[in-house]
Order: structure tokens, then C-alpha cells, then sequence
């Protein structure tokens, strides 16, 4: 049996009222999907489609209760509509997370209904890779959708967006570097990565190439040993102990809201800059507290934002060169953020919050919703 349940208005507000930043407006759309013989359980949250339909990947986790689920989808689709506002995108923001352990329940079965479930929002939202789900799940979505993005390049598609991702962020991590020290260079520069999934592991890639001195960090050992064995002179950190490194830089690709009260504690660094999504536990309070502590905070859904980019390409006929070309961007992007910052004595992540926001309205009374 197959359910499809408009959450209820309240229910989402009430969760959304826990989250901070929410200056772009509530959800416009909020449905859980559950389907008994597949044992799907997901749910996909449209934020905001002034700019056009909602694009935003689907990530499948083991999450505690259906509570956290909500919450993180909540999060993670307001993020995506900053990000397609910020980099010029006519797209809006939307998520999906489908709860399960990957490893042991995902399956083709599993992926098309979700694909069924997707195609029923005819358009609203259009789905792509994240954490746990990659281009072959992709191709299993398609099969059901037209709405989807992502797909291998043997199918017309611009395949894994990871070094599109990373090379977005080093940009934007280059654009801190000419902020705080002058010179856009990171030769010499101590790094610590901590998650060196695909966008960290091609991260790495960029700044060894770049004469960085890098640490890495990760959860999983496999990780740590690819990176290791794949680029000559990185050091592994233990997590015990990575936040009192004496670095300059940070950048956080795992999972979000690391930087928080009890890392900036510890943290040593000039620049946080990475790949995760939401990397502030909480927006206004950490966001104020680097400022504060003289740490410059390039906002990350504005640097993460070339997965994004190359997937949207996919939308007019996919060409690698343009994805690039438009990921470029970024750099400009984060200095003129940093540069409202400092004329305004506001923290970073305010300053890129309401450059997206200007975009949403001045732009969004034209288009409408989708």
C-alpha cells in the first residue's frame, strides 16, 4: 500500500519555528511519502519556487525518529533556494530525504516508486544525487521521472557532480584567502578537511596541487586510506583533537552543523570554508560568534553551490565546459559577499542571506511562483 500525506501546515510550521534563519518565508510544500511493499518512508520539502521549480537532491540516512528527518529536509531545502537565488540560477529550493539505511534497503524497487512519487509533484521539484544515492540510483529514478537531474554522462547527463562541487569551493576558499591575507594564493596554507567523500577528496586534489599543507578527517577509514594512498603528503587528524590543530583554514564536507559553540571554542583558524550544508548549528549565534572571533566565514551555500550549477545545466542540454565556466563565478561572488560584510559590520552569512533574498523578490515579482 502506498501513502502520499500533505504534511499539515502546522506540524511544518511548528518545525520550521525551531529553525533559524527563515527570512525568505515558511514552506510552500511539505509531503511524506510511504509505500508498505518497497518500505519507502521519505519526504520532500519545496521551500520556495519564486525563481522557478524547486531542484534539490534526494540523501538517504539513517535518521532516529521521522522528527529529525523533517528537520533536516526543512534545513537543508530553505538552503537550496539561497543557493540557486545567490548564483543566479532560475530555480527555487527543495530537498527530499528518504529515511533507511542505504546499505541494506535500497533498492531498484525502492528508488522507482520513489521516482512515481516525485513524478506526482508534476514539476514542482526535481530531484538529484546527495549523500547515499548516485547516479545509478538515479538512473532507477528516471526510469519513473522526467524530473530528475543527474544522470550518468552515457545518458546525456553531467554524472558526478562532486568535482564541479569542489572546485567551487576552492574558488570560494581562494577568494577568502585574498580577503584575509591579500593574495588569493593557498601555497603554504595549513588545511584541515574534515569528510573526504567524493567533493573532499577532489578538494584535497586542489589544494595539494596549490601548495597547501592539508590534514584530513573522516569517519570512515576507507576514505581516509584513498586519499591517502591516491595524494602524496597529507596527514590524517584524529577527531579527538582536529579543532586544536594550529591551521588557517577549515573546511567541513561531512555532515552539517560542526561549527557550533564547542568547536569555535577551539578553533584556531583565519577562514572556515567547505563543501557541507548548514556547517552553522545555529546562523545568527555562530555566524555573530566567528565574526567575533575574527573568523572568516565564507556562507556555504554559496561556495557548495557548483554541484547545484552542473546539475541545472542538465536542464538545457549539458555541456561540462559551461558548468565550469558558471562555477567560476563563485569567486566574485564570495568577495562581493565578504566586501557588504565588512561596509556594513554584519556577519557574512547575513550579508549572503539577503543578496539571495534581494535576487527572490526583485526577481520573483516578475516570474511568480512556479
Amino acid at each position: 500500500m502506498s501513502n502520499t500525506t500533505e504534511l499539515s501546515t502546522a506540524k511544518a510550521r511548528d518545525v520550521a519555528s525551531a529553525l533559524s534563519g527563515m527570512e525568505v518565508g515558511g514552506h510552500e510544500q511539505v509531503v511524506h511519502f510511504y509505500d508498505q511493499s518497497t518500505g519507502l518512508k521519505a519526504i520532500v520539502a519545496i521551500h520556495n519556487t519564486h525563481l522557478g521549480p524547486a531542484l534539490g537532491g534526494t540523501r538517504m540516512w539513517t535518521y532516529k525518529t521521522e522528527e529529525e528527518a523533517l528537520t533536516d529536509v526543512l534545513r537543508l531545502s530553505r538552503g537550496m533556494t539561497y543557493k540557486a537565488a545567490i548564483t543566479g540560477l532560475n530555480l527555487g529550493g527543495g530537498k527530499a530525504v528518504i529515511i533507511g539505511d542505504a546499505k541494506t534497503q535500497k533498492s531498484e524497487a525502492l528508488l522507482r516508486r520513489f521516482g512515481k512519487f516525485v513524478n506526482g509533484l508534476a514539476g514542482r521539484y526535481i530531484t538529484a544525487e546527495d549523500v547515499n544515492i548516485g547516479t545509478r540510483d538515479i538512473e532507477y529514478i528516471a526510469m519513473e521521472t522526467k524530473h530528475v537531474t543527474g544522470l550518468p554522462e552515457i545518458l546525456g547527463g553531467g554524472g558526478d557532480p562532486s568535482p564541479v562541487t569542489a572546485y567551487g569551493v576552492f574558488l570560494g576558499m581562494r577568494a577568502s584567502a585574498k580577503e584575509v591575507y591579500g593574495n588569493e594564493s593557498l601555497a603554504g596554507k595549513k588545511v584541515l578537511v574534515q569528510g573526504v567523500g567524493k567533493v573532499g577528496q577532489s578538494l584535497v586534489e586542489h589544494l595539494v596541487k596549490d601548495g597547501a599543507k592539508v590534514w584530513i578527517n573522516d569517519i570512515n577509514s576507507e576514505n581516509l586510506n584513498a586519499v591517502s594512498s591516491k595524494v602524496s603528503g597529507v596527514m590524517v587528524a584524529d577527531a579527538e583533537t582536529m579543532f586544536d590543530l594550529d591551521m588557517d583554514i577549515y573546511a567541513p564536507c561531512a555532515l552539517g552543523a560542526s561549527v557550533n559553540s564547542a568547536s569555535l571554542e577551539k578553533l584556531k583558524c583565519a577562514i572556515i570554508a567547505g563543501a557541507a550544508n548548514n556547517q552553522l548549528a545555529d546562523e545568527d549565534l555562530h555566524g555573530k560568534m566567528c565574526s567575533e572571533k575574527g573568523i572568516l566565514y565564507a556562507p556555504d551555500f554559496l561556495i557548495n553551490a557548483g554541484g547545484l550549477i552542473n546539475v541545472s545545466i542538465e536542464l538545457e542540454g549539458y555541456n561540462r565546459e559551461r558548468a565550469y565556466a558558471k562555477t567560476e563565478r563563485i569567486f566574485d561572488a564570495a568577495s562581493n559577499v565578504f566586501g557588504i560584510a565588512k561596509r556594513e559590520n554584519i556577519p557574512t552569512i547575513q550579508a549572503a542571506k539577503r543578496l539571495a533574498e534581494q535576487r527572490i523578490d526583485s526577481v520573483g515579482r516578475i516570474r511568480l511562483s512556479f
